[in-house]
This record gives structure tokens, C-alpha cells and sequence, in this order.
């Protein structure tokens, strides 16, 4: 029997969406990117001593940030009598932000900055792996790739790279497992291109 072309679709991820142009203007900051990166890859909550110590930053100058999210609605604070304050993002652990494009002027404006700071921090993260020697850029288990690709695509391809992009995040997303000692970025944008003309048949046909 011939296998289906379309991959097994990822369990279905809990999304909090985020459509108030300020709120998406918040996250145009690369700090606040990486504190919500952070919080994803370490289950959707944790208190602010932890994200600091993922990031490599002194807790400390990251309370305003969480403190600007969570006034938006992007965190919720979770505090607890004699535990740090902790913060997660949704109702429900497991949770990821999903930005909403908006067809309104200044939501399509504070998207496009959103997307202009992850492009930007993935070309640093590019160039900081590229710079260390022990880091694999070749073979199936390799930890550095980039690429562009241009190519047509019909309804089933559609669906079918859609898959594999979420297949990518739910990789990615949730609590780090035993055995899972490296931390990884990825970054990408699929857009459709302007209509082109169609494509014409050798001369004389």
C-alpha cells in the first residue's frame, strides 16, 4: 500500500493567541522574546531566577520584563507563600504564545517588528554557533543549518510543510527531558510570493 504523502499531523498545541497591537509591540523586544522562548522550553512556567539562569542574564534585569508582560495578559503570575513568584503563560502549563496577524494597519505594523527582532536574533544565533569549532555542521545529526528555498506548491504541499513546521515546534516546545542537554533556536517564515505568470511550454508549443 502506498504511504499517505502527508505527515502524521503533532498533537494539537495549547496556544494563547495575542491580537491587542501593544501587546504584540511588546514582544518586538529581543529580551522579552527569549524570556517567552525560555518559559516555553521550560514547560510554560517557571520563577524569574530560573529563565535567568537559562539565558545566561542576572535575574535582575529581567523583573521589569516579566512584569510588562504579565500587565499586558501575555504571563500570568502564579504566586505561592514562600516560594518566589513564578510565571507561566496561559491558563494552562504547556502553553505557547501565537501571535495573531491582524488585518488592521498598526497590528500588521507591530507583527512586522515582532518578525524583524526573531530574524534578527536568529542571524546571532547563527553567527555565535558558526564561531564555535565543537559545533557540527554536517551529517544527520548536524546542529547548525540555514537555508532559503523558493518552490510551488499545491494544497496537499501546503498542508504537508505546515505539518512538518508544527512537527519542528512541538520538538522543540515543552519540558526539557532527561538526556536533553542542548539548548536549540529555530527560526523561520513561509510566505507565498507574489502571483507569477504562468510558466510557458517550449518555444512553438
Amino acid at each position: 500500500m502506498a504511504r499517505s504523502r502527508t505527515p502524521t499531523p503533532p498533537r494539537p498545541a495549547r496556544f494563547q493567541d495575542v491580537s491587542d497591537p501593544a501587546g504584540i509591540a511588546l514582544l518586538a523586544s529581543p529580551v522579552r522574546q527569549d524570556i517567552v522562548d525560555t518559559l516555553v522550553a521550560l514547560g510554560g512556567e517557571a520563577d524569574v531566577a530560573a529563565v535567568a539562569r537559562e539565558l545566561g542574564r542576572p535575574a535582575d534585569g529581567l523583573y521589569y520584563h516579566f512584569e510588562r508582560l504579565a500587565d499586558a495578559g501575555l504571563l500570568q503570575r502564579r504566586d505561592k507563600a514562600g516560594e518566589p513568584r513564578r510565571y507561566r503563560i496561559g491558563a494552562r502549563r504547556g502553553t505557547a504564545l501565537r501571535l495573531v496577524y491582524g488585518k488592521r494597519a498598526e497590528s500588521s505594523e507591530a507583527v512586522q517588528q515582532v518578525v524583524a527582532k526573531l530574524l534578527q536574533a536568529a542571524g546571532r544565533d547563527f553567527r555565535a554557533a558558526l564561531a564555535n569549532p565543537k559545533v557540527r555542521t554536517e551529517g544527520e545529526a548536524r546542529e547548525l543549518w540555514a537555508g532559503r528555498s523558493r518552490g510551488w506548491l499545491d494544497e496537499d504541499g501546503l498542508r504537508e510543510a505546515n505539518a512538518l513546521l508544527g512537527r519542528l515546534l512541538e520538538l522543540l516546545q515543552g519540558p526539557r527531558q532527561p538526556g536533553q542537554d542542548q539548548l536549540f533556536s529555530l527560526s523561520f517564515v513561509l510566505a507565498p510570493k507574489p502571483g507569477q505568470p504562468a510558466r510557458r511550454g517550449p518555444a512553438g508549443d
